[in-house]
């Protein structure tokens, strides 16, 4: 009989085995906190489009009401200003891509802080070595878990503090300050070892601590679970069968 607890390791591992097919270069997904930032780009920019358009046929219909009729001429008009206004507002305001000053701890709430970072790190990936490129894409995966759970969290949450200083100031000024090292003198082998080195074991200990974070914050959540599913187990007798044969 499978149980609820089973069926979570289930679960688990099937996660853990999709985070192993991205480390080993498998399909890249893209960071959902990034994506999540330009799907409200995107529904910003929607609205506009129909608030400018509703609002032009709208007057065109006054208009029409006032004057008996707008006539072809006044069709024409408002179709061409349709285009005009799907053209404008699906173009404009561009979406800007996140500066450093824009991933400053201390503005936004820390969950779209996370998302700001993903999109940044999105536009770095291109200065970055192929093994640091992959390692950042880990990262971004972490952060999507991370963010959806700073959701639930509050914003003065010890734990969102370090996510602030960790996500907002550390990650972002370790990629700043190895793309300021020329690329020729990267992997020169000095005391401690190249840039290079010291840049990937940097990151290496960013996802690391990202990931603590994760457990940390989870794991009220996990004890909840354990024990419910604990519960159920005796209450519908699974666990109690299992108690007796084992006794």
């Amino acid at each position: 009989m499978t149980t609820p607890s089973h069926q979570s390791d289930d679960i688990i591992r099937a996660a853990r085995q999709s985070l192993s097919v991205q480390r080993a270069g498998g399909r890249r997904l893209a960071p959902q906190g990034a994506q999540r930032l330009k799907r409200g780009h995107f529904t910003r920019k929607l609205r506009n489009i129909v608030f400018a358009v509703v609002g032009i046929w709208l007057a065109l219909t006054i208009i029409g009401a006032i004057i008996s009729g707008i006539g072809f001429t006044g069709l024409a008009i408002g179709a061409a200003a349709t285009v005009a206004a799907v053209w404008l507002f699906g173009s404009y305001p561009r979406m800007k891509t996140p500066g450093l000053a824009d991933l400053n701890p201390a503005q936004a709430d820390v969950r779209t802080m996370v998302g700001r970072t993903e999109l940044w790190l999105e536009s770095q990936r291109r200065a970055l070595p192929a093994p640091a490129v992959k390692l950042v894409d880990t990262i971004g995966l972490q952060l999507d878990v991370l963010g959806e759970q700073l959701a639930h969290v509050d914003q003065n949450h010890p734990k969102a503090q370090e996510v602030r200083k960790l996500v907002g100031e550390h990650l972002p000024g370790l990629v700043d300050g190895y793309q300021k090292i020329p690329e020729h003198l990267r992997y020169e082998e000095s005391a401690g070892g190249s840039p290079n080195t010291r840049f990937m074991d940097g990151l290496s200990t960013i996802s690391g601590e990202i990931d603590s974070l994760t457990r940390q914050l989870a794991a009220g959540a996990i004890d909840n679970l354990a024990i419910n599913t604990r519960y159920l187990d005796y209450k519908y007798g699974a666990g109690l069968e299992e108690d007796i044969k084992a006794r």
